[in-house]
């Protein structure tokens, strides 16, 4: 039994733990700033806290002066918040039925516009970007020529009313449908973001155009997609100069026309004088400001939707000829 416990083979010895260490993290460096880099830090913080007060005080400014007094506006005691609220002017702009039809075609305007704006510009410019496209030096100096000259005020005018669209609201949707800008910016967005391994992949497949379009290049366009339109949203939503010009019908003007229609005859009532002119002085003031809250709201809410795809949309759509 004493040999059988001698010769019994020896336990391997249990490894220390304890002894074992977990591998180190690296630690970042911290790169040590001199003193001139944070005196450069400090004033670029100041320059751009100066520009975005420069930039934001305006519409802040607008906005409490809409909800402020008149008379606190007129004699200057509106600075950081609003004096004497009173809401006369906001009662008077939406007590009105023409603010609400205004609002209805200049949606109905925008969308329509915009819709078609951005269907015929990636298209086009999806066409343009593909190298195969017969002509397409030709299309190229075309649509650049738009971009330097126009035709003028009364040619425009005599092209309208000759295809029979005055007092219409195609007048308003269909001119300038497609910027040469925008066109130039979606086809260097196709040359840049769409590889040609997408393309080919697509053909191998048995894809025809219209399904490779479709399918694979638009889902990928978000960015520029969105871009496009913030642009013509935007520009047909503050534009009035073609409504002015090619509608007579009151029915069918848009949002910026009511607007100015309305301030000239809140001004108009203060020229003529007669009993209450100080009221009509501080209502046709207080409507200015209340005229840039009620058409300018839209933009503001439209904006965050698409403000993610803008800065990429835009870079990509300017780093290539």
């Amino acid at each position: 039994m004493e040999e059988i416990l001698e010769n019994k083979v020896p336990e391997a010895p249990v490894p220390d733990m304890s002894a074992t260490k977990a591998p180190k993290k690296h630690k970042r460096t911290k790169v040590k700033e001199s003193v001139g880099d944070r005196v450069y830090y400090i004033i670029t913080y100041i320059v751009l806290a100066l520009l975005a007060l420069i930039v934001l005080y305006p519409l802040y400014f607008v906005v409490i002066a809409s909800f402020s007094s008149a008379d606190a506006v007129i004699g200057g005691r509106v600075y950081l918040w609003p004096v004497d609220i009173s809401f006369a002017g906001y009662r008077e702009c939406f007590s009105r039925s023409d603010i609400w039809i205004g609002y209805g075609n200049t949606i109905w305007y925008t969308l329509t516009y915009t819709v078609l704006s951005v269907g015929f510009t990636l298209t086009a410019a999806w066409a343009l970007s593909r190298k195969t496209l017969p002509f397409r030096k030709f299309f190229m100096v075309f649509f650049t020529i738009t971009m330097f000259f126009g035709g003028g005020l009364i040619p425009f005018y005599n092209v309208v009313k000759s295809l029979g669209l005055l007092n219409n609201p195609l007048s308003i949707i269909l001119p300038g449908t497609v910027s040469a800008w925008n066109l130039f910016m979606a086809k260097t967005f196709f040359q840049t973001g769409v590889p040609d391994s997408i393309v080919e992949a697509a053909g191998l497949d048995g894809a025809n155009r219209a399904r490779m379009f479709i399918s694979i290049i638009l889902p990928i366009s978000a960015p520029i997609i969105a871009v496009l339109t913030l642009y013509y949203a935007i520009g047909q939503w503050n534009s009035y100069f073609n409504a002015m010009i090619f509608l007579t019908n009151s029915k069918m003007y848009p949002l910026q026309l009511v607007m100015n229609e309305i301030l000239m005859a809140a001004e108009e009532s203060v020229g003529g004088g007669g009993e209450g002119i100080t009221e009509q002085i501080e209502l046709a003031n207080q409507l200015r400001y209340v005229a840039v809250i009620v058409s300018s709201l839209p933009v503001f809410l439209l904006y965050p939707f698409v403000q993610k795809y803008f800065a990429q949309g835009v870079l990509v759509g300017s780093l290539k000829d």
